[in-house]
């Protein structure tokens, strides 16, 4: 099986990241490519730059139908252009967020989730409300360091660690959820310093993509999710115009 995992946002350091991530929960028989958006943000922190970030998004996925992938993990805690996304493809397409809140279900009785600026908080509410039930989500809180400042600031760790233990003192959850694919990395760390788990989007999303294939199912394409009906576009979206 072929797994393409996308970066929405056009900094590559984030995608090797991300792969490097991926990769590590990757089983026998999976081939798995990280690629980087060829257009939109250097990195997502708003709902201006979520919006911007499809179209790349859109066009990696529909590359990834012609080069033969077999599924698609979209590496972006807002999970941008997740149900666009699943029209182009009979594929499995899974977001991180997504992934992530529904695996913290399935290990404690309620979440916290860490994220990066506060202005993001509300996009990662919006989106517990949508995959978890009433009452899993018990917090979101903000460490308040720039997405691209993840991979070079030496007090993230600590930060994050930090702010995740009040978040599982005050909101009384069991599991933390990282709001951000560049924080990947902390996860082990944060995990055995904290002693609940701590779970990744990334690695869940590539496990719950494996998973998916392992069971020969795919995206439906009936109803909501069937191909969207061609039609012209034009401008800079001209490139999207499809004639099936």
């Amino acid at each position: 099986m072929r797994i393409r995992v996308v970066n929405p946002n056009t900094t590559e350091s984030m995608t090797a990241l991300i792969e490097a991530n991926a990769r590590a929960v990757t089983g026998p028989g999976v081939t798995l490519d990280a690629v980087t958006s060829t257009m939109g943000p250097a990195s997502i922190e708003s709902h201006y730059d979520e919006a911007l970030a499809v179209p790349g998004l859109l066009a990696a996925i529909t590359a990834g139908e012609r080069d033969g992938a077999d599924g698609y993990v979209v590496a972006c805690f807002g999970d941008p252009g997740l149900d666009a996304a699943r029209e182009l493809t009979d594929a499995p397409v899974i977001g991180i967020a997504e992934a992530a809140m529904h695996a913290a279900t399935l290990v404690g009785r309620g979440f916290s989730v860490v994220t990066t600026l506060a202005r993001t908080r509300g996009r990662a509410w919006d989106l517990a409300a949508r995959y978890t039930p009433a009452g899993a989500c018990r917090g979101v809180h903000a460490c308040d360091i720039p997405v691209l400042a993840l991979e070079n600031d030496p007090t993230v760790r600590r930060r994050v660690v930090d702010l995740a233990r009040r978040a599982l003192a005050t909101d009384g959850s069991d599991v933390i959820v990282l709001g951000c694919a560049g924080m990947a990395g902390l996860c082990a760390a944060a995990t055995a310093e904290l002693g609940v788990p701590v779970i990744d989007g990334v690695a869940a999303a590539t496990v719950l993509v494996q998973a998916l294939l392992t069971l020969k199912v795919g995206t439906s394409g009936h109803g909501e999710y069937a191909p969207p009906p061609p039609k012209p576009y034009i401008g800079l979206l001209e490139v999207f115009n499809r004639t099936k």
